[in-house]
């Protein structure tokens, strides 16, 4: 283990503050420098039974990366400024996730609702992403990060950036690391639509569909449920992001704006899940009075 991810573990396990918004950013690392479950409608599996505590470290990790715009207004700069800073955050909290041992991240950079947005804004997040992809597409792959892409189905989406998309996808796909899924152009509500296009296009019997049955026509099928997501800027909505995904997952809505937010904030939600107890519907053992 390097001393960065033994450093990230000392942190998750300190019996911590919880998520925390004190105004001030961890350690700064330059944009572009790295630093150093249960399937969809499966069972529970023996770490997720009624009772049984969290996992120390949650399998599948979901961020919707909220704040940049305010970021920008409270600096009193355009709201781009604030995707550009963005930028070093989501360098910062992939690497978080990687050394604390998070097998899947979902990170939510665009919805199907973002399209509404004035037109220099999303032409600017298309040529912001693209770069982004590029620029950081060698250390996704040395690092045995596969890279998957949920959406990207409107064809208002750049032919550049879809095979930009499309290339990463294909360079990574042999990695066995950490699965980064970055939903772009996403809306949880039209994967639900498809994967029920799907099922009736595939003469499936009404009484044959099942949760399972479902969710392998939805996208990605191999992806576990979310355990937790984080959204930050203390908004406290879903907005579309991955519903059938997150329907047991935990949440936590850390105050600070996305391009504040920082590794140590990311641990600190990790140590809040861990002191979560999850129970699925049912209850915990030695209740009603039983004190056995």
């Amino acid at each position: 283990m390097t001393e960065r991810g033994a450093a990230d573990r000392a942190v998750l396990d300190e019996p911590g503050p919880g998520v925390r918004d004190d105004g001030a950013p961890g350690a700064r690392t330059a944009a572009g420098e790295w630093p150093g479950g249960r399937q969809y409608g499966g069972g529970l599996d023996e770490n997720t039974r009624a009772g049984t505590p969290a996992r120390a470290v949650p399998r599948h990790v979901a961020c919707v990366m909220d704040g940049n715009g305010r970021w920008a207004q409270r600096r009193s700069l355009p709201r781009t400024a604030g995707h550009q800073a963005a930028e070093t955050t989501v360098i910062d909290i992939i690497e978080a996730a990687r050394t604390s041992g998070v097998e899947w991240l979902s990170l939510y950079a665009f919805s199907t609702e973002n399209w509404n947005r004035p037109d220099p804004e999303v032409e600017f997040l298309m040529r912001l992403v693209r770069r982004v992809v590029r620029k950081h597409a060698p250390s996704l792959l040395a690092r045995g990060i596969r890279c998957r892409f949920l959406g990207v189905a409107d064809p208002r989406v750049p032919r550049g950036l879809a095979r930009d998309f499309d290339d990463l996808t294909t360079l990574t796909e042999e990695n066995r690391g950490m699965t980064l899924t970055v939903a772009f152009d996403h809306g949880g509500r039209r994967d639900i639509v498809q994967a029920a296009r799907s099922l009736i296009l595939s003469g499936t019997p009404a009484d044959d569909v099942t949760e399972r049955l479902f969710a392998e026509h939805l996208p990605f099928p191999d992806t576990p449920d979310v355990d937790l997501v984080i959204r930050t800027s203390g908004e406290q909505r879903i907005s579309n992001f991955m519903l059938w995904q997150v329907a047991y997952a935990e949440w936590v809505f850390p105050e600070a704006l996305w391009p504040d937010f920082r590794a140590a904030d990311f641990l600190a939600c990790l140590h809040t899940y861990r002191c979560r107890d999850r129970r699925f519907g049912g209850v915990p053992p030695r209740t009603n009075g039983d004190r056995s």
